[in-house]
């Protein structure tokens, strides 16, 4: 029996960036969006309809960031499927850039209270859930992870 297209799931995707100098990570504190408000994450956001991995992740270093990344500086270093507190299902899809061009700034300064670098194995307490799964697995070569689900899920 074929599936309706109302039978297909199709999950939120995320596009993260790690940008990784000397051990360190570069990190936001998110505001005034809704979502983890407070907490530290890595530059990213939605994938926009009709953009293509991982041409999405240089758009949110540009930005975010105010750093240009040719999508081919780009690694792809992990995905995570994760249920988030409020219910949804995503996919989040990590990057590494190799190279950008700029110093990076607060570029969105309404939706992020700060930026810092923070060793890799030395995070902040306030990480948002998922971001901290990702980046784990990104320390310990590890392409896949799952955040959030239950036992059974």
């Amino acid at each position: 029996m074929a599936e309706s297209a109302e039978d297909v799931f199709r999950p939120h995707v995320g596009v993260h960036l790690l940008l990784v100098e000397h051990g360190k990570v570069l990190m936001l504190q998110r505001a005034n969006t809704g979502f983890a408000d407070g907490s530290w994450s890595l530059p990213g956001g939605c994938l926009d309809k009709g953009e293509t991995l991982p041409a999405g992740a240089a758009r949110e270093g540009r930005e975010e960031l105010g750093v240009v990344i040719a999508p081919d500086d780009l690694a792809f270093v992990h995905l995570c499927h994760h249920a988030d507190p409020d219910g949804q299902d995503r996919i989040g899809v990590f990057f590494a850039a190799t190279r950008w061009t700029g110093e990076p700034t607060n570029a969105e300064p309404g939706k992020c209270e700060k930026i810092a670098w923070f060793n890799l194995g030395g995070l902040p307490g306030d990480v948002v859930t998922y971001i901290r799964t990702g980046i784990g697995a990104y320390r310990r070569r590890e392409s896949f992870s799952l955040d959030g689900w239950h036992p059974g899920s």
